[in-house]
């Protein structure tokens, strides 16, 4: 198991600063992510959550700012994009419509990420035997 980990700072309520840790990682062939909170002056730790699931935008956006994005991009042309956009929405909840653009994409200028949240998507792609390759 691979992952990323983001440290941002956050305010405790004790009135000290603490650190908000944040993960996401691939287990068990789903996307996970947790948040853990802790502060060194009253020893408060927190668990905010542990399980699998899409990132809420302040975790993805703190990973992000700590790690930069990568971009996924579909290796070769592909006869038709059904397969693609079937991947991609039994991966997220997107209607048709947008598994449709986020399929155009992926064959044109890639779709931009996390890299955990490429590396699930790649390894989605591949089983249907797509291939995808990550990059900057």
């Amino acid at each position: 198991m691979t992952g990323q980990t983001a440290k941002t700072a956050s305010r405790c309520a004790c009135g000290s600063m603490a650190v908000r840790q944040v993960n996401q990682f691939v287990l068990n062939d789903e996307l996970w992510w947790d948040s853990e909170f802790s502060c060194g002056a009253c020893g408060t730790y927190l668990c905010g959550h542990a399980g699998p699931g899409p990132a809420p935008d302040d975790v993805r956006e703190a990973l992000l700012t700590a790690h930069g994005p990568v971009r996924l991009r579909l290796a070769c042309p592909v006869p038709s994009l059904g397969p693609v956009m079937k991947v991609l929405r039994e991966s997220a909840a997107i209607s048709l419509s947008q598994a449709r653009e986020l399929a155009e994409d992926l064959s044109q200028e890639g779709l931009a990420g996390t890299l955990q949240e490429m590396e699930f998507l790649k390894a989605r792609l591949q089983l249907r035997g797509i291939h995808a390759t990550i990059g900057r």
